[in-house]
């Protein structure tokens, strides 16, 4: 795993996200109403709930705007309906591009999506032409500096909870699960009192691609800028080597 930071990404997308602090509220509250409507309003009895609040305070969303959404998305009979839908497509260069979104309406967003891979030198493909290059699995990542611990101990902690690989890095320790098994390795470390840069199931690649190529730099993150603006948009994986 090494040669691959996670965390200096992670870093990089959260000073990104800091600058688009709505957005990126917009997207956890999709997430809020959706598991919301799927398991109901008490955290206690759905787990979905229950990563999503852990996902909104990773990103400092206030516990009040967190509950607002609650009770919002369980009183409000006239709530908008999201459905959930994937694109995948490639970008320069033939990089590999999977796109998550949460939409009230399924063509505008495939238009917009179609939009942005278009105007990076990319094209939307068909389901399926590029998962295959990933692996769907639980991501926690733990800042070094947020969590002084021994590493050999913390690694048994993290497997004895259900962990299926555990990596240190120069700044953080990486913590991968199946996805059936994130929610009780996620909590079993906060009961620990473990504190978590990020927590999510994500699609994770087999193998990076370095964009050597000036140009196919600039189109790519053309394509990534644009999905990022766009509010039905969920999450953004690539293969790309940053």
């Amino acid at each position: 795993m090494s040669g691959h930071s996670k965390f200096a990404n992670i870093k990089h997308k959260k000073e990104k996200n800091d600058a688009k602090r709505g957005k990126v509220f917009t997207v956890i509250g999709r997430e809020i109403a959706v598991a919301v409507k799927e398991g109901g309003a008490d955290p206690n009895n759905n787990s979905k709930l229950r990563d999503v609040i852990a996902k909104a305070k990773a990103n400092n969303m206030p516990n009040d705007t967190i509950e607002r959404g609650i009770k919002k998305a369980a009183g409000d009979v006239e709530a908008v309906n999201y459905v959930s839908c994937t694109y995948e497509g490639y970008g320069p260069n033939g990089t590999a591009i999977i796109v998550e979104a949460l939409t009230d309406n399924k063509n505008r967003t495939a238009s917009n999506v179609r939009n942005a891979f278009t105007k990076g030198n990319g094209n939307v493909g068909t389901t399926g032409c590029v998962s295959y290059m990933f692996d769907q699995k639980g991501q926690i990542l733990v800042d070094k500096e947020e969590y002084d611990t021994d590493a050999d101990e913390f690694m048994m902690l993290a497997l004895d909870a259900g962990a299926e690989d555990f990596s240190e890095e120069e700044d953080s320790y990486e913590i991968l699960t199946t996805p059936e098994d994130f929610s009780a390795v996620r909590e079993a470390l906060e009961k620990e009192g473990v504190p978590m840069v990020q927590a999510e199931v994500t699609m994770i690649p087999q193998t990076y691609v370095a964009l050597t190529d000036e140009n196919d730099q600039k189109m790519f993150n053309r394509i990534i800028d644009l999905l990022d603006e766009d509010d039905d948009v969920q999450n953004v994986y690539h293969n790309v080597e940053e």
